[in-house]
């Protein structure tokens, strides 16, 4: 299989750039694979894990949440809120974040309050769900 460039960037620091034969990426409408010469995509992120295969040997995944991905002539490029390998992914503080955005829905004064608390259980459930736990 042919290769290409992928990068995959948190706001903490870069966690891959190099050649790579696919990438399995979870797109908001959808899980996408990108393979060489993928046309040009624009794509916002949902909360999922991306499959990196190196090699037909070779892969990793990565958890992902929020973001962005470019496909491009130039390669794969996606700009990650939150990334990490989804064996460092802890449940325990998954579960700790949940029941503080849970006390922080149920404090919540303000619509707006009330609406970002949601959106953050809403997505802390998802990673629960995307680690099959």
């Amino acid at each position: 299989m042919a290769a290409f460039h992928f990068e995959l960037v948190s706001p903490e620091k870069l966690l891959f750039s190099g050649s790579v034969e696919q990438v399995v990426v979870p797109g908001t409408e959808g899980e996408f694979a990108v393979l060489k010469d993928h046309a040009p995509v624009i794509s916002t992120l949902r909360a999922g894990i991306v499959t990196v295969s190196e090699t037909a040997t070779k892969s990793q995944r990565l958890f992902v949440r929020g973001g962005f991905v470019d496909v491009s002539d130039k390669g794969l490029v996606i700009l990650a809120e939150e990334a990490i390998p989804v064996e460092q992914v802890d449940l325990a503080q998954i579960e700790a974040q949940i029941k503080a955005a849970e006390e922080d829905l149920a404090d919540a004064r303000s619509e707006e309050s009330k609406t970002a608390a949601r959106d953050k259980l809403a997505q802390l459930g998802e990673v629960k769900r995307v680690l099959g736990h």
